[in-house]
């Protein structure tokens, strides 16, 4: 079988889900949608197309170079053709030359709406086309004038639906799905459930001091709300760490503002490993993740899979991985009142957190194994093929 990934390359998503495939013997390309960006060091078994630069410091051996942005002359300097600033066209080209069983655009901006793109203007029978449905794509962007079209267009247009859970895919028929919905599946695939066991730190979750903010703020996220509500908890936060991830130049001030105003340490740390990620969950009582759209926000999973009490926005699909209130908290992504409220619950009961602990262990054994999920993705990628 041989499947061309639209993606963007530099993803870590797109990393995890195309190693899935690892073993299988399939063919498996992927055109990068963020040429420039270039891909994940952590590809592996791949041919690369439309990448901008003629090698890559740091990838596997195994990952293989095929069409890039702009062919090259023996002299190394680009010949000159109109139509190869155009994504489109290059996306097309690579298509035609490749011929693949299935395409799989990984998320609707911009990978999805490129293929779409081309779809419109293919001259032949286009291969059959998956559109998987990452984050906000459809509950964030559907609701937006500037994609609304966009949306409908890739949706009646693509001939497979895949997203991660129940509230997409009636989004995705409530945006005009004509094809099948494919089972749900995390974006990022699962656990190596025995390996990160190692990460999590002994003893009841309720021993924890530590606590995990996802530090993304801009039109999504909303980690100022978060680090306002942690103030408003100061007063039962003496012993306590913060440590705040992903946080960008804003973030980081307000988050020293917060330690001079309170005393209690808090770091900005820089991007780290998935490995030392969850090796922080482990360690942690809370893990906090705000923002006004997601799906399964990988945060969520990586915090219930080690151990850590989830607060999470209601605007996620969290209401179908925790219950609220049991094995975790679902806030109002804007509401600091809301979100101190469900951390002061969280620091001052440590029956729920650790039998928060308990339900959310088990919920992960049941439905995060890694090697069950890669024989559910493999087997849906053979669905497809057959036409089923």
């Amino acid at each position: 079988m041989r499947l061309l990934f639209v993606a963007l390359g530099e993803s870590v998503h797109t990393m995890r889900w195309t190693s899935q495939l690892d073993g299988t013997g399939w063919d498996i390309h992927l055109f990068l949608a963020d040429h420039w960006l270039g891909p994940h060091r952590g590809l592996r078994n791949i041919t690369l197309h439309n990448t901008a630069y003629r090698q890559v410091e740091g990838l596997h051996e195994s990952v293989r170079y095929g069409d890039r942005s702009w062919p090259l002359l023996k002299d190394n300097w680009p010949t000159y053709h109109p139509s190869w600033n155009d994504q489109a066209w290059r996306l097309a080209r690579t298509i035609r030359k490749l011929q693949p069983d299935i395409i799989h655009s990984l998320a609707l901006q911009p990978a999805s709406y490129l293929t779409w793109d081309v779809k419109r203007e293919y001259d032949g029978r286009f291969p059959t086309w998956v559109v998987t449905n990452w984050g906000s794509d459809i509950y964030v962007f559907g609701r937006l004038a500037e994609h609304r079209t966009k949306v409908r267009g890739v949706l009646e247009s693509c001939d497979y639906y895949m997203c991660e859970c129940h509230r997409d895919v009636k989004l995705g028929h409530d945006f005009g799905l004509r094809g099948k919905a494919l089972p749900i599946l995390p974006n990022t695939g699962g656990f190596d459930l025995e390996r990160i066991r190692q990460f999590r730190q002994p003893g009841p979750t309720s021993s924890r001091r530590l606590i995990l903010l996802k530090g993304y703020q801009g039109w999504a996220g909303r980690a100022l709300v978060g680090l306002r509500a942690l103030e408003m908890c100061a007063d039962i936060l003496g012993g306590y760490r913060i440590v705040v991830y992903l946080a960008g130049e804003d973030v980081k001030l307000a988050a020293e503002l917060l330690s001079y105003a309170t005393s209690i340490p808090v770091d900005c740390i820089p991007r780290v490993p998935h490995d030392e990620m969850l090796r922080l969950h482990g360690s942690a009582r809370i893990s906090i993740g705000l923002s006004i759209g997601d799906a399964i926000s990988t945060s969520l999973l990586e915090g219930m899979a080690m151990g850590s009490f989830p607060i999470q926005s209601h605007t996620s699909c969290g209401d179908e991985w925790i219950r609220c209130g049991e094995s975790g908290i679902l806030v109002h992504p804007e509401d600091p009142a809301e979100v101190a409220r469900a951390i002061r619950r969280s620091i001052e009961d440590d029956a729920l957190i650790d039998r928060a602990a308990e339900i959310n262990e088990r919920t992960v054994r049941e439905r995060l194994d890694g090697a069950v999920i890669r024989e559910q993705v493999i087997a849906t990628y053979e669905r497809v093929s057959a036409g089923a």
